[in-house]
């Protein structure tokens, strides 16, 4: 039986959000339990079915504007989201799950799982709606402001495993985001990474990708930086919410607008992030998802599913296999 551990006092809606999600997960799969990690004095008067759901009481929680992630993470051990990162690493639980903070996220999981042997960074890696329906794995979008070669390599290799396993498809290609198509462009690591995974092992490299097609990308992965892809993840996130205020102003002001509403409602649920669920922090011992902090019960669910999918998928393993053994290193 699969065990997957949640910060259910973590996110802007805790408990509200998360145990009415964990109920659905548990209704859905029936071969997972759920250990909530959180107040069980809010938790239970919302289990209206507590099979296979477990709590492991604490009302301690990681404030959502916690400026200092690294003394937050040391310091509160008895916090649910602590708590839930001791469980995976004492392989109490197969996966978390947690719309905490994602600095504390990001740090807890590296601190206390702890990384993979032959991966030297971890990435946040969300999955990217896109034009054709079709999803995408955008990574690295806020781990790492500076990387060097190797580590777009690694990237792209988990990457890789991720979308063969989650998103089914055979031979996923990787591209480089960058200011233009051509080998020759951008910084100077830009054509250091370029150049590295021409020669990689292992993936499909395609070639660089510029930011004007990351929503209808010829690519299945876009590997970057966490500056650059914090960047172009929150211009897309910006774009996609203005223009659906835009459109819903012109639908209201239009003598056809009740016919348009339908059309608007496919066109946000296409681009919408609640659908997909939340972001992989790669290169960690255990899956680890982060749903986004404002996410509703059907947000938290499909970040459940995403860590079902990735234990199920046995991720973790086929991406050690898939790492060259030459930089295999002891990170324990």
């Amino acid at each position: 039986m699969m065990k997957i551990g949640i910060d259910a006092n973590g996110g802007d809606f805790g408990v509200n959000t998360t145990v009415l999600a964990a109920m659905k997960a548990v209704e859905t799969y029936k071969d997972i339990e759920i250990v909530l990690y959180g107040d069980e004095t809010k938790i239970k008067p919302l289990l209206t079915n507590d099979e296979r759901i477990k709590i492991v009481h604490t009302a301690v929680t990681m404030d959502m504007g916690e400026h200092d992630p690294v003394r937050a993470v040391r310091t509160m051990k008895d916090s649910s989201l602590d708590m839930v990162m001791y469980a995976a690493k004492n392989k109490e639980v197969d996966a978390v799950v947690t719309s905490g903070p994602t600095q504390c996220v990001i740090m807890a999981a590296h601190v206390i799982i702890r990384r993979l042997p032959g991966m030297e960074r971890v990435a946040l890696c969300p999955i990217v709606p896109n034009y054709d329906k079709k999803a995408r794995l955008l990574l690295d979008v806020g781990a790492n402001v500076e990387l060097r070669p190797e580590h777009y390599g690694e990237f792209a290799i988990y990457a890789t495993v991720t979308a063969q396993e989650i998103l089914g498809i055979k031979n996923p290609t990787v591209g480089l985001l960058n200011i233009g198509s051509e080998p020759g462009k951008g910084r100077e690591i830009d054509q250091a990474a370029h150049k590295y995974l021409s020669e990689l092992k292992g993936i499909n490299f395609y070639g660089n990708i510029e930011p004007d097609q990351i929503i209808n990308s010829p690519t299945d992965i876009i590997v970057c930086d966490g500056f650059t892809g914090n960047i172009a993840l929150k211009t897309l996130e910006g774009t996609a919410k203005t223009m659906g205020k835009i459109l819903k102003e012109e639908i209201g002001h239009n003598i056809f607008a009740l016919f348009l509403k339908k059309k608007f409602k496919r066109f946000k649920k296409r681009f919408d992030s609640k659908e997909v669920g939340g972001a992989m922090i790669t290169g960690i011992k255990v899956p680890v998802i982060k749903a986004h902090g404002n996410s509703d019960p059907y947000a938290f669910f499909n970040a459940i599913r995403q860590a079902y999918q990735m234990v199920n998928g046995d991720v973790i393993n086929k991406v050690i296999n898939a790492l060259p053994k030459e930089e295999m290193k002891n990170n324990e």
